[in-house]
């Protein structure tokens, strides 16, 4: 049994295998790869062969490849979100640099000291 990160690891590669095989099927390329910080992501890539990479978020059991609300959706159901994601690189990615998603902690602790 690996630590809780190899598992996390294993689970994102996994996701990701399944939605690239999905994606695959709708005639969209996606590519496995690992980032330069060792995340697990797909390759996508849009209809004007501009490249987005598609992330595993666990806590919240997203896809996503911005920061954007429409730059989301659950991995809980996959031909949905596979329909998602080949969708959107059919209408192109969005112009300019690929946001990052993120929880700002503080925010959330400076809520609760008021």
């Amino acid at each position: 049994m690996g630590t809780l990160k190899e598992n996390q690891h294993a689970y994102q590669v996994d996701l990701l295998t399944a939605l690239r095989g999905e994606l695959s099927d709708r005639e969209t390329t996606a590519v496995l790869v690992t980032d330069q910080k060792g995340r697990p992501c797909l390759d996508v890539t849009d209809r004007t062969f501009r490249t987005r990479r598609v992330y595993v978020h666990i806590a919240f059991q997203w896809f996503y490849w911005g920061d954007r609300p429409d730059e989301r959706v659950s991995c809980l159901r996959l031909l949905p979100a596979a329909d998602r994601v080949a969708e959107a690189a059919r209408a192109g990615w969005h112009e300019g640099e690929q946001g990052e998603l993120g929880l700002d902690l503080t925010k959330i602790i400076d809520a609760y000291r008021t």
